[in-house]
């Protein structure tokens, strides 16, 4: 084993020999760092202000590359860490203490007044610049590649339009800094950091558990029954920021590569569990466009690039995006333990609210999605409040296959409307055997009733919940017609000297 917590902070080493296993990274910088300009806004992963910039190691083994990735620092443990390099907005700044590019240009732009949230809508900035996106020209999303990275970074006095002229001006002309100069050194020093050992740092408050391979990670997860398992923490780190919850001992997945691999063949799509939402979606929505917006709805930027899609999965959460999905998909979920290896359909693997079938031992290592044939209809559509960095109050998805114009099979998933995702199988047997028409609307709202019988809570009504459920199978019959209409607005966006 390691006892220690290595990587780069800035372009400095730092090596951690004892820290408490749920402490983040915000308060390791505010606090024994000393490094204050990232700041405190919600404390959960919502607001942006804690915005750093996470360096690490991406690619097969020779062709290495580094990825810079925007994560909230409130929702990060510190352990998380390791092998990386972690930027805050003081590194970005040159040796003499001139500007980076980005920072000068939201001086010229006007983009700070109070200047709380800057820090983190510039560490945002430095990272789609480092990453830009790739033109997906997919006419079902309604955000702009800016918006979508600065979605996570909210501000209270200033107004976007400066930020994003900032934004714009950055992209159409990209400057080199000290960072790419600096790449073949920085990748070479962390690869020397990576290694075949587990981690185990302890501090007054429990121990945080790091193993590198699946055979070191399933012996941890046996010898200590009563540990969390956290792999990207967006959930967990509200237990402790939100619940103030002690959590010992902490096995944290991220260092075990076999579980972030991705596999491809003519009729299946895998993904291991460690797979993040960002890098989940990109692969995703290569299979139908309403999995890549879904995807790219899932939180902000910072949230998807931290979270992962075996997290998602595992936390059970009735909420949660990427189960009804998946099992509208038909998706089979990889199980393993010690000695032990099993594949269930997804939909099985959710018992009872806080329930899954998780045996002693075991954990969630991938899902296998089949891919969808030439006579499929697929369809996924989120609901909520704010439609981006918002939780939904409902979401359906739904896969049909057809002969001509007759539905032969029908796989129709929900979450929000029960204590799990889970299937509506009475609306399913309600749209069998018969055509895509308006006519059948009736009938299975009807067996939507029997299906389900949805909870009020904050987000949406029990009567609400139920008739948007309705709704959807509506609208998806509507688009599967030879005349669809247009259902998905694009957004409209004033130009950048408005």
């Amino acid at each position: 084993m390691r006892h220690a917590i290595r990587f780069l902070l800035g372009h400095e080493a730092r090596t951690i020999e004892s820290c408490d296993p749920t402490l983040t990274v915000l308060d390791w910088l505010r606090g024994p760092e000393r490094l204050i300009g990232t700041k405190e806004g919600c404390n959960e992963g919502d607001c942006g202000a804690c915005t750093v910039v996470v360096v690490r190691p991406e690619g097969p083994p020779g062709a290495e590359r580094l990825r810079y990735r925007a994560v909230d620092a409130c929702i990060t443990f510190l352990g998380q860490l390791d092998g990386c390099q972690l930027l805050t907005v003081e590194h970005l700044r040159g040796a003499d203490g001139t500007l980076h590019p980005v920072q000068r240009l939201m001086v010229e732009e006007h983009g700070s007044q109070c200047g709380f949230c800057t820090p983190g809508f510039v560490m945002s900035l430095f990272a789609l610049t480092k990453d830009p996106p790739a033109a997906t020209g997919d006419a079902r999303s309604s955000a702009s590649p800016i918006d979508d990275a600065l979605a996570g970074n909210l501000c209270r006095c200033t107004g976007y339009a400066p930020i994003v002229r900032a934004a714009e001006r950055a992209l159409a002309a990209p400057e080199a800094d000290a960072f790419d100069a600096a790449h073949d050194a920085t990748l070479a020093r962390l690869l020397r950091l990576h290694d075949a050992e587990t981690v185990a740092v302890a501090g007054p408050r429990g121990r945080f558990l790091a193993p590198a391979t699946i055979p070191a990670l399933v012996d941890l997860v046996a010898e200590h029954p009563r540990a969390t398992i956290v792999a990207g923490a967006t959930d967990v780190a509200l237990w402790v920021t939100k619940g103030l919850r002690v959590l010992d001992p902490v096995i944290w997945l991220g260092r075990v590569r076999a579980l972030r691999v991705v596999d491809e063949t003519p009729d299946h799509l895998s993904l291991g569990a460690g797979v993040s939402l960002a890098e989940a979606g990109t692969h995703l929505a290569r299979l139908h466009p309403d999995l890549g917006e879904l995807f790219r709805r899932h939180g902000a930027a910072q949230t998807r690039n931290a979270g992962t899609l075996g997290g998602n999965i595992a936390n059970g959460s009735p909420i949660g995006d990427a189960a009804p999905a998946l099992i509208a998909l038909g998706a089979r979920l990889h199980l393993i333990g010690r000695g032990t290896e099993r594949e269930i359909p997804l939909e099985d693997f959710f018992i009872a609210h806080g329930r899954q079938d998780l045996r002693p031992g075991e954990i969630v290592a991938g899902v296998r999605v089949p891919k969808l044939g030439p006579e499929t209809i697929f369809r996924a559509y989120k609901v909520s409040k704010r439609f981006d960095e918002d939780i939904s109050a409902l979401l359906g998805a739904f896969r049909l296959t057809r002969d001509g114009g007759t539905v032969t099979q029908a796989r129709i998933a929900y979450g929000g409307m029960a204590g799990t995702p889970k299937r509506a199988l009475r609306a399913e047997a309600a749209l069998a055997g018969l055509p895509l028409d308006a006519a059948l609307v009736p009938a299975v709202r009807a067996a939507l009733a029997q299906d389900f019988t949805p909870l009020s809570d904050m987000r949406a009504s029990a009567g609400y919940r139920l008739k948007v459920a309705g709704n959807l199978i509506e609208r998806l019959i509507h688009e599967s017609g030879p005349h669809a209409p247009e259902t998905c607005l694009a957004a409209i966006r004033e130009p950048a000297h408005a």
